[in-house]
């Protein structure tokens, strides 16, 4: 592994106690709510903030108690932290001044960075002449120009507005297919961590609750965050056979048999809606109450309260039939083959 790495930051309220990894190549993404400790572990393994145990080794050298400029690492900010009275050349070129480059050949090196980023008409501009997405591909290309070996991201995409997210990102992920060494990113948004990591690692509260690729992960998520984060409603109870009972008695039953605790989830697409109880109804039907009526893209993605919480999602005509606001009595009912069961 290029980084292999043990992260123990103590704060009051808080401890974040990870371990990670990441192959030459490979692009691991943290995932989680906010607080749960990304941005500490990338600060840690920067060295911009001291551990108070573990370890961070990169190539098999131990960085730990290095200083940040002596880490053979690139650091791309959320807000870039593009020095502003300096031009794009420049601030690319800061980075490998920093490392004693002769200013002619960091120049040099910077010019070819911001040619490789598609900037070559850009560098004589300083940070308020660029858009947004021009901005965070100089960060890129001065963290890139330092020839890392790791690269971490913090929330790349964050200040961007939607059309230029869109093309930063598609961007971006050409530039770490081609980038040799590992890649850590951090995010909260489930779209850019699927977009461009290889492997998903999910923090909450400074734990590690899920890793995985982003199929085993929206496949069969492991906590109610990554249940949200792939849109899925996520149950955790005890199977046996078909039949999965949950912690308040209430029982879902699935298509495919499990024994011992088990996850189930279903997508709200496959909750159906009824004014009164539906005559031959699948065996999963109970009643609810609508607590809120949202719209969900092209949906209305409808929650609902009874003897389990539960999303679904209805076109509007269905909602106007149903006459589906707050507080309204409803039936729902989910068949077994639409549930996927798994070992918890």
């Amino acid at each position: 592994m290029t980084l292999d790495a043990r992260l123990v930051v103590n704060r009051p309220g808080f401890v974040l106690d990870i371990e990670l990894t990441a192959a030459p190549g490979e692009v691991v993404a943290l995932l989680g709510p906010n607080g749960a400790g990304k941005t500490t572990a990338l600060r840690s393994l920067a060295g911009l903030t001291a551990l108070d145990d573990g370890h961070v080794t990169l190539d098999g050298r131990r960085l730990d108690h290095e200083p940040p400029e002596h880490r053979r690492i690139g650091v791309v900010f959320q807000d870039y932290l593009l020095f502003p009275h300096l031009t794009a050349l420049d601030n690319v070129a800061f980075g490998p001044r920093c490392r004693r480059v002769p200013r002619r050949e960091a120049r040099d090196k910077a010019r070819e960075w911001l040619a490789r980023v598609g900037l070559s008409e850009h560098v004589r501009k300083k940070p308020r002449q660029l858009s947004g997405g021009q901005a965070q591909r100089v960060a890129l290309a001065r963290a890139l120009a330092t020839d890392p070996k790791l690269l971490l991201l913090d929330e790349p995409l964050a200040a961007l507005d939607a059309r230029t997210r869109l093309d930063t990102r598609a961007a971006l992920r050409g530039h770490l297919a081609s980038f040799p060494g590992a890649t850590v990113l951090v995010t909260h948004d489930p779209l850019d961590a699927l977009m461009l990591a290889d492997r998903l690692v999910i923090v909450e509260d400074g734990r590690i609750v899920q890793i995985g690729d982003a199929a085993t992960i929206t496949a069969q998520p492991r906590t109610d965050y990554v249940a949200r984060l792939v849109g899925l409603n996520l149950y955790r109870g005890r199977a046996e056979g078909t039949t999965v009972r949950l912690p308040d008695g209430f029982s879902l039953v699935t298509a495919v048999p499990q024994e011992g605790p088990a996850f189930v989830a279903f997508p709200p697409a496959a909750v159906s809606l009824f004014a009164s109880r539906p005559a031959g109804s699948p065996r999963n039907t109970w009643p609810a109450t609508v607590t809120t009526v949202a719209r969900h893209g092209d949906a209305l993605r409808i929650e609902l309260s009874g003897p389990i919480p539960v999303a679904a999602d209805v076109t509007p005509a269905a909602a106007v039939q149903l006459e589906l606001e707050p507080g309204r009595a409803i039936w729902a009912t989910v068949k077994a083959t639409e549930t996927t069961a798994y070992p918890a």
